[in-house]
């Protein structure tokens, strides 16, 4: 019986595994060990949706999670310049609550009848407005560095203890970590790789890196911050760049910006002047990330796993990382007690799964028709053989329920058919014949549906200001 874990790393991944094993473990004793001497990268300040579950797991009060940690309500992403045309990424009610079955009547009628996103998206986020009540969405923005702050202070409140120390040597035997020698020597049943790109502990038993970048061409990011605005968009803009694109994410006090590139075709001094040219004023550079998108093959081995960046790594485009790295951790404590090499094996298989997942999903951005740099014309994806196999399917109708095998995926049908449908990728006639041999009742309730998300935008008292909202929520007007 596991009676201890111990968990390295103090970043977001240390911080909510350990709040997520000591809420489903209460009675174990829970051990994080961070160096301060580690700085957190910085680059990961947009959440999905997997935030506001670890935070109901976790009992842990959103109010709260807003005023400690700078945080700003998110829509979803505003993508600029990938095509001719922009759009806005998001996925509201309307769209998620029109299911027959496995089957989504809403994203179907609007691919069937070329809808445009204004007509059944949360569309006024894009003048900074957020929809009247308690909580607008369940996705967040972030300062990291306040988040990890107010994470390792809900820690200490759990029982959980924290280490200051630097890991010197990892005891290993029989495949399994003995202890961890720093200033002082750490012993536990079980231990947590949360040590980011470094894959402190789990580099020590086996595991092997698999690179994407046979898919994904990003390798280089810089981050930097941005001065306070008037008004907070309630969304992340992804702004397609000469050899990447741009992201900035609003939080209050600051906006959080960087520049994920190809430094095949850029170095990091370009992108700079690049990000400093369309901004219209000089940044300061506050971290240079290199980086090999993929994971490993085997993230847990004997008796240690790694979560997080230690696991697994793809471009920040839809603010994957910290989302999932909760999942990685719902779907670990599941197999925890009582574990064996097949109960790992498993688990390894289903990692495997949900990362191509989140990998697949972001490939398709770039099945864009783009060609204004060197970057954009040279570009051609190389799609593994998961995604072929799915838009094979899903050319000739919907992504469907069925074609996703596990729960703990970041992303789902309608995620996908919403980028598919803004590249073009659909056969539209088909589409449009399917969904109209749909019965009378389905079809109506559908429009009816369509109908309503029109009032509640044209209802303009129920939209007020994303900043006024953020503090009245927050008791932090003046």
């Amino acid at each position: 019986m596991i009676k201890s874990i111990c968990v390295v790393g103090g970043g977001s991944a240390g911080l909510t595994s350990a709040m997520i094993l000591k809420s489903r473990f209460p009675t174990m004793k829970v051990k994080i060990i961070k160096s301060d001497k580690i700085g957190i990268i910085g680059v990961g300040e947009a959440s999905t949706e997997h935030w506001s579950y670890f935070l109901q797991f976790c009992s842990l009060d959103y109010l709260e999670c807003l005023r400690e940690t700078g945080a700003t309500f998110k829509y979803g992403v505003l993508f600029k310049d990938w095509m001719k045309h922009d759009y806005f990424n998001n996925l509201n009610s309307l769209i998620t609550d029109t299911q027959a079955g496995q089957y989504s009547i809403a994203m179907a009628y609007t691919i069937a009848y070329d809808l445009k996103p204004e007509e059944y998206t949360d569309s006024l986020a894009l003048q900074n407005k957020v929809y009247f009540q308690s909580v607008p969405t369940n996705q967040f923005n972030f300062n990291t560095f306040k988040l990890n702050e107010w994470l390792l202070k809900k820690c200490v409140e759990r029982g959980i203890e924290i280490v200051d120390d630097d890991i010197e040597d990892i005891v290993v035997k029989d495949n399994k970590i003995i202890k961890l020698k720093g200033r002082q020597e750490h012993v536990a049943d079980f231990f947590v790789d949360c040590t980011g790109f470094k894959r402190l502990l789990i580099s020590k038993l086996g595991a092997k890196w698999q690179s994407y970048k046979e898919y994904l061409p990003m390798n280089e990011a810089i981050a930097f911050p941005t001065k306070d605005t008037d008004e907070y968009p309630p969304y992340v803009t992804a702004r397609a760049m000469k050899a990447g694109w741009m992201w900035r994410t609003p939080v209050r006090g600051r906006w959080g910006n960087g520049y994920v590139f190809d430094n095949r075709y850029i170095n990091a001094e370009e992108a700079q002047k690049e990000c400093e040219e369309y901004l219209g004023h000089k940044i300061k550079i506050a971290s240079n990330i290199k980086f090999d998108a993929g994971s490993l093959d085997k993230p847990w081995q004997g008796n240690c796993i790694a979560l997080g960046l230690s696991s697994s790594f793809v471009e920040p485009l839809e603010a994957t990382s910290i989302g999932f790295g909760i999942n990685q951790c719902f779907l670990f404590i599941h197999m925890l007690l009582n574990y064996d090499q097949h109960i790992i094996d498993d688990y390894n298989e289903d990692f495997q799964y949900l990362i191509e997942n989140v990998r697949d999903y972001v490939i398709i951005h770039y099945m864009v028709d783009k060609k204004d740099s060197p970057f954009w014309k040279e570009l051609k994806l190389n799609l593994p053989d998961s995604l072929k196999k799915n838009l094979a399917i899903w050319k000739n109708r919907l992504p469907m329920q069925i074609d996703f095998k596990s729960k703990y995926c970041l992303f789902y049908p309608n995620n996908y058919s919403l980028i598919l449908k803004e590249i073009g990728f659909f056969d539209k006639q088909k589409i449009k014949e399917e969904y109209e041999m749909l019965p009378k009742e389905l079809k109506k309730w559908c429009e009816s549906k369509m109908k309503f998300q029109k009032q509640r935008l044209n209802d303009r008292s129920m939209w007020i200001s994303h900043k006024s909202f953020l503090e009245s929520l927050t008791n932090e007007s003046n």
